[in-house]
């Protein structure tokens, strides 16, 4: 496939997600399918004790608890990447609190529909979810003091297209944290290039080194990670795709899948003399 078709795959299975439950999402290949027999959680982390939770929002989706560890204060902006149907959004805004703003993108439209019933639900009046895609993201350059997201980058085609739009929107002194998967070594050939492992978020990571390399080409600086643990795929997905000496080769091989959460900062002092600022 190529870009957009890669796109227009990930829009479509997307729009099917935003239509079904948090148990058939979390049972699934990231949501995209219910193509695991036995019972577990590929991805979604326990966001319940977080200040903000909203159940209706809340599908299943993540890697990670990007907002607990984005360092939101109140007052300030906060843009969500792949926005979903606003759970990112919402346990930003009780950090932002009701002087702050939180933008929330998303490029498929019914995602977008879902979240802005949700908002609205709340009654929230300073959550605003706008369509677009976040390799060209919808907003003005230096508006942002926080980005986060979660398991969104690993979907996009241009992993280093979207960190210079984060790199743009974020105020100089901003920063962003954002949970993702990303390899350790390289993933056999059949899982690598499955489509709806694609949709399902591991089919689209790239190594670990290679991520952290695109974060600071893109002009950030002080870059951590924040949170790092490994990802389970059961066996009967795995067995779907690989042979029994691949299967084997990759639970005792040197590599893996991994959810990490990484932070990192835009220059105080960044101007508009550069093409990352402009």
């Amino acid at each position: 496939m190529n870009q957009d078709q890669l796109k227009d795959m990930v829009k479509q299975k997307y729009g099917e997600i935003a239509l079904q439950d948090k148990e058939t999402n979390q049972t699934s290949c990231c949501g995209a399918g219910g193509c695991s027999t036995e019972v577990y959680n590929i991805m979604s982390e326990d966001y319940t004790n977080l200040g903000g939770y909203h159940p209706d929002a809340d599908l299943g989706l993540g890697c990670g608890l990007p907002t607990r560890f984005a360092k939101i204060q109140k007052g300030q902006t906060v843009i969500d990447l792949g926005s979903g149907a606003g759970n990112d959004c919402f346990i930003a805004r009780a950090e932002t609190g009701e002087d702050g703003k939180v933008i929330g993108i998303d490029f498929t439209a019914a995602m977008i529909e879902k979240a802005k019933a949700n908002a609205e639900a709340l009654g929230f009046h300073n959550v605003e979810f706008r369509k677009g895609d976040i390799e060209n993201i919808p907003v003005s350059a230096n508006i942002a003091d926080v980005v986060v997201s979660n398991c969104v980058l690993n979907l996009v085609p241009n992993k280093q297209q979207v960190f210079k739009e984060i790199f743009r929107v974020l105020k100089p002194g901003g920063h962003f944290s954002i949970a993702d998967v990303v390899l350790i070594g390289q993933l056999p050939d059949a899982l690598r290039k499955d489509a709806e492992m694609y949709a399902g978020c591991i089919a689209g990571a790239i190594q670990k080194e290679v991520y952290l390399e695109l974060i600071q080409t893109a002009g950030f600086e002080n870059i951590s990670i924040q949170s790092e643990k490994p990802i389970e795929i059961p066996d009967d997905i795995l067995k779907r795709y690989l042979s029994d000496v691949e299967l084997l080769n990759l639970k005792t091989g040197n590599t893996g899948i991994f959810s990490i959460t990484v932070y990192a900062e835009k220059n105080k002092s960044c101007g508009c003399d550069t093409d990352y600022c402009k």
